[in-house]
């Protein structure tokens, strides 16, 4: 099944009906079966999300070490197939239908949770310079695709990218860190705000753990970090 549903991503999601295939999904992206052959992050870090073997969920021994900003990330899928070829579609050939299903899939998990809901999303910001090479930002169409369910208000204001940066495709960890050092500024206005930041993937967390920095600095009082998919 999973060979096929590559193609299927093209769907757009009915009311009743799963985006892979012809059976019956009252209120979710796509029924029992299909669900079940994605690659969920389900046994993951509770602090960084990163994906573990074990069955048992536990604190990674480098969030043990070196708590992060943020006080928790949460990814829904692991960064492969198909995951990954559709949020490189979104990413990289605006195809959108990409967010409207990912961003429904991380709904309807965080719809279940117990933790209460952030009081706004943030999604990751691009330099105006990649903005308007790109000519959209991908986590802002996730965002949507999530808030279409969760009803989350949206801010695309409060946090800026102030420095361009390379592309970190390929960059080892320690040269992330180094490129997205001080990049980010956060306003006033997230004092004493929950926010979840709004990202496609999460890598080595380099990225989201700098605009935390800049929220908390901002004094955000929980900042949350979601996204499509994690990366080992």
């Amino acid at each position: 099944m999973v060979d096929g549903l590559l193609s299927l991503f093209g769907a757009l999601i009915a009311p009743c009906r799963c985006a892979f295939c012809i059976g019956v999904a009252p209120d979710r992206p796509f029924c029992d079966g299909c669900r079940d052959s994605l690659p969920w992050n389900r046994s993951a870090c509770p602090v960084c999300a990163l994906p573990q073997k074990t069955g048992v969920a536990h604190v990674c021994a480098s969030c043990a070490t070196n708590a992060p900003q943020y006080d928790l990330a949460w990814s829904a899928f692991r960064y492969e197939a198909p995951i990954d070829q559709a949020i490189h579609g979104l990413k990289y050939h605006a195809q959108f239908r990409h967010a409207r299903l990912l961003g429904a899939a991380m709904a309807d998990v965080l719809a279940q949770r117990a933790l209460p809901l952030p009081d706004l999303l943030l999604p990751m910001p691009l330099h105006p310079s990649r903005l308007r090479q790109r000519g959209y930002n991908q986590a802002l169409e996730l965002a949507r695709g999530i808030t279409r369910l969760l009803k989350i208000d949206i801010d695309v204001g409060s946090a800026q990218r102030i420095r361009a940066t390379a592309d970190q495709i390929g960059q080892r960890a320690a040269a992330r860190r180094r490129n997205v050092k001080g990049v980010f500024a956060a306003a006033a206005s997230l004092q004493g705000i929950h926010l979840a930041i709004v990202d496609d993937v999460m890598t080595t967390g380099s990225t989201v753990e700098e605009l935390a920095r800049a929220c908390r600095a901002a004094g955000a009082a929980r900042i949350e970090v979601w996204t499509a998919a994690r990366a080992v």
